[in-house]
């Protein structure tokens, strides 16, 4: 039976927190024995905000490099850059024809971003969800591994894909959207209402794969939580604690209400102290194989290139099919 096809990808922000990690490369990690997996740095996305070339150049890079020490086997895995497969972008045009400005008016992420970014409310900020849904669709995706947050994107791509294989017959795949059932939505630390951001103006919220075991240590200790003292995973009701929770359940491997035992009698301060101490310990050795990798430029090159040429193949193919359907010439 053939494998159906995985597709996802991070901005080429370069810095990943562990919301990225927990909540999304990890599981990416355990795929590719059922899957056939297709891991994207969308350095194109990056472009909605004005980026220092050299610094994007690098992000990219790092982002990549995250991938594969995070335990994404590129001799498993297509690891590749979106700005190298030219297909995206020639897809996306094409979809752009077959979404509706009112599907585009509502995507939640537009609003939250164009409040962020006043001064740079560009087209491209609009249809970002259509160049996700050409992403997705190049590749006949069957599972998109997203946070809660993007399923909005999911069906935007489901639904023109629907539309355009009405008109046109079976161009594409379906997609479905993946989301695992813990560690999806990894939260702020200093506001456990919303999702952990790489773009977050407040440093303290976030913490990041490349933090100093120092800098993990503080920020947890910093964490809010609530008054009363009890350490207890009731997401709605102690949404500072369920976080705390949730995270040290992703790395220990157990359950969030199995965690809570562990603290049976003690107070904030232990569960702060033990969850960043166990975080600094698991992610110590990615950290270390990251920098391996960022040393060793042949190898990344080589990487980037394979990736590259691999996602061409199945991107040329649906791009033929595509063409041909809409009428374009040979």
């Amino acid at each position: 039976m053939q494998k159906k096809t995985i597709f996802s990808g991070m901005q080429a922000t370069g810095n990943l927190h562990i919301g990225n990690w927990l909540g999304a490369a990890r599981n990416w990690a355990k795929l590719s024995a059922d899957y056939n997996c297709l891991y994207c740095v969308v350095d194109l996305h990056a472009l909605t905000v004005r980026q220092d070339p050299a610094q994007l150049r690098n992000n990219a890079r790092s982002v990549l490099a995250w991938y594969i020490a995070l335990g994404i086997n590129p001799d498993e895995n297509i690891l590749y850059f979106q700005s190298h497969v030219a297909e995206h972008a020639e897809l996306a045009w094409i979809l752009n024809c077959y979404t509706y400005m009112g599907e585009l008016n509502r995507m939640t992420q537009f609003k939250d971003k164009s409040a962020k970014n006043e001064e740079n409310i560009n087209a491209g900020l609009f249809t970002y969800p259509v160049l996700m849904a050409a992403d997705i669709l190049l590749f006949q995706t069957h599972l998109v591994p997203v946070g809660d947050d993007q399923r909005q994107h999911v069906e935007l791509a489901r639904d023109v894909a629907q539309r355009f294989n009405h008109v046109y017959g079976d161009i594409f795949v379906i997609p479905e959207g993946y989301i695992p059932p813990v560690g999806a939505r990894i939260m702020a630390l200093q506001d456990p209402t919303r999702k952990m951001s790489k773009s977050d103006e407040n440093i303290s919220n976030s913490i990041f794969l490349s933090d100093t075991s120092d800098a993990i240590i503080k920020k947890f200790k910093r964490a809010v939580t609530d008054s009363d003292g009890q350490v207890r995973y009731a997401p709605e009701e102690k949404a500072g604690v369920s976080n705390l929770l949730s995270i040290y359940s992703c790395v220990t491997g157990r359950t969030p209400q199995d965690c809570e035992k562990d603290f049976a009698g003690q107070g904030y301060g232990a569960l702060k102290t033990t969850v960043g101490e166990a975080l600094v310990e698991a992610i110590t050795p990615y950290r270390n194989e990251h920098a391996r990798l960022m040393a060793d430029t042949a190898y990344l090159d080589g990487i980037i290139a394979s990736g590259a040429a691999q996602a061409k193949v199945l991107a040329t193919s649906t791009m033929a099919r595509v063409k041909k359907a809409v009428g374009l010439p040979k």
